[in-house]
């Protein structure tokens, strides 16, 4: 399960290209198969998991263009393994996205069965 947030400068585009995603953007929430896509738009909460028993991709299209800095300096926290919450939660707002933990987390987990975000 990908921690609920939201980003305030870009929108974000999934398309499904192996397996099953769930997402939940919103109010909306629907799991994808292979070919299926979502829009997720900037200041919506969302998240994703993989919904199925496989592995699963997907291609991510973020405009504009930027968010991609924030993926590299996740990155080079997790060089050396996994990387601290808080280091994490320090890069987050110097590129606009916010984190939630949104009503509709808790039921969402247990239906399911997800392991949930960190600090949740």
């Amino acid at each position: 399960l990908v921690p609920p947030h939201l980003h305030t400068r870009e929108d974000e585009y999934s398309i499904v290209t192996e397996g099953e995603i769930g997402f939940r953007s919103g109010d909306r929430e629907v799991v994808l198969g292979a070919g299926g896509y979502i829009t997720k738009p900037r200041g919506e909460m969302h998240t994703m998991w993989n919904a199925g028993t496989t592995p699963a991709r997907m291609i991510e299209v973020i405009s504009p263009a930027g968010f991609e800095h924030f993926f590299r300096e996740l990155a080079e926290l997790g060089a050396d393994g996994p990387p601290q919450p808080e280091r994490v939660m320090d890069v987050d707002p110097r590129y606009g996205l916010q984190l939630g933990r949104p009503e509709w987390l808790p039921d969402l987990i247990d239906r399911f069965g997800l392991t949930p975000p960190p600090g949740s």
